[in-house]
């Protein structure tokens, strides 16, 4: 079993990769129990989430939205984040899955 790691990678159905460090990764309640050191998913073990529901252009967004969530994490008056029109009803589905 390898240690965590500061990075993770997720990785989209089509095969777009993302290193972003943990800390923002695990945001996500459901990235968060993948990546238990505790559990025995594999992802846990390999530093690896692949997400086989959601697209590359989805999943880019979705990490920039880890990484927005943990620097405005204590913070007021947050600016709204830009969120395209084209993928913001697959967004709101990879959130309710991701538990975010």
């Amino acid at each position: 079993m390898s240690e965590p790691t500061e990075y993770v990678t997720l990785v989209s159905y089509d095969g777009f990769e993302f290193k972003i460090r943990r800390s923002a990764a695990i945001i996500s309640g459901a990235i968060r129990r993948m990546l238990d050191p505790q559990s025995n998913f594999a992802e846990a073990r390999t530093n690896r989430c692949t997400l086989e529901t959601i697209p590359g252009i989805v999943l880019e967004k979705v990490c920039e939205y880890l990484y927005y969530n943990e620097k405005f994490a204590d913070s007021k008056d947050v600016p709204d984040m830009e969120i395209p029109a084209d993928i913001a009803m697959d967004l709101l589905i990879a959130s309710d899955f991701l538990d975010v």
